[in-house]
């Protein structure tokens, strides 16, 4: 199966040709999905692949997350608070440095998003994600010894499907979740944004890390790549989601290609409805 357009198989194929990175590919079979739905009435426009399927939402988590944050408080504005990179963080070496809300989104800062949850608290981040009723809600973490607080969606406990992305991006743009005005309103405003042709802007975020295998391991020749949004044109808005799950490793993350394929793709789909 390939996706609309571009193609993702063939694209990530490709991508991880040039880097050079294959190497023994799973018995598994690669797992694709791209979902996209009218944000207003809920029609399905495009569904095509294992949309069902849960699996980590990785990086995706920052869109709920950021919606708690501004909601509770802890967040108030595009740039506030900027947090000081602290040592304890044992972060990479190119998000070793403050952060602010907007940046924390488009560099896609892990230690910002651990820190926001420590701030909310073990009760009130439960509480938030159950609200939000966001894919299995299980927030106990455990898996590969993961602490629920601060990594139950980095490769843990939590889990959701492209189908439950999608419903929880048109609840959240129509208004539906437990949260203040104010909440959503900078959520949109910090959210990346992405050109697309045909007038299209999308609004969105990626997601990359890895299944784990039959040991409780991340999986090196099991990566996964999201891209997960909504876009609007001409007062008309759409959400989706595309998912990869590949049957080889890589040491680059599969989300850019991923998000790129969606942005290429997506005037095509919406067009064909």
């Amino acid at each position: 199966m390939s996706f609309v357009g571009s193609g993702l198989f063939a694209a990530t194929v490709g991508f991880l040709a040039i880097v050079g990175t294959a190497v023994s590919a799973s018995a598994a079979e690669p797992t694709r999905c791209t979902v996209v739905l009218d944000a207003a009435s809920g029609e399905v426009i495009h569904r095509e692949g294992s949309c069902s399927e849960r699996v980590y939402p990785m990086s995706t988590f920052k869109l709920p997350l950021a919606i708690m944050g501004y909601d509770a408080g802890v967040l108030t504005d595009e740039t506030n608070p900027r947090w000081e990179y602290q040592q304890r963080f044992n972060a990479p070496k190119r998000v070793q440095k403050a952060t602010d809300p907007m940046s924390w989104e488009a560099e896609s800062v892990v230690w910002y998003s651990q820190e926001l949850t420590r701030r909310l608290g073990k009760t009130r981040f439960g509480d938030y994600v159950a609200a939000f009723a966001y894919g299995n809600a299980d927030v106990s973490g455990g898996p590969g010894g993961t602490d629920g607080l601060t990594e139950a969606w980095l490769m843990s406990s939590l889990k959701i499907s492209p189908d439950e992305q999608v419903d929880f991006l048109r609840r959240f743009l129509n208004g539906e979740l437990p949260v203040s005005d104010r909440a959503m309103m900078m959520t949109k405003a910090i959210t990346p944004r992405f050109e697309a042709a045909d007038g299209w802007v999308a609004h969105g975020k990626t997601g990359a890390g890895r299944l784990r295998d039959v040991a409780g391991k991340p999986a090196k020749d099991r990566p996964l790549g999201w891209f997960v949004g909504w876009a609007e044109k001409e007062g008309r808005r759409v959400v989706f989601a595309r998912l990869y799950v590949a049957n080889q490793a890589s040491d680059k993350p599969l989300s850019p290609e991923v998000r790129d394929s969606l942005i290429r793709d997506l005037p095509g789909i919406v067009a064909g409805n």
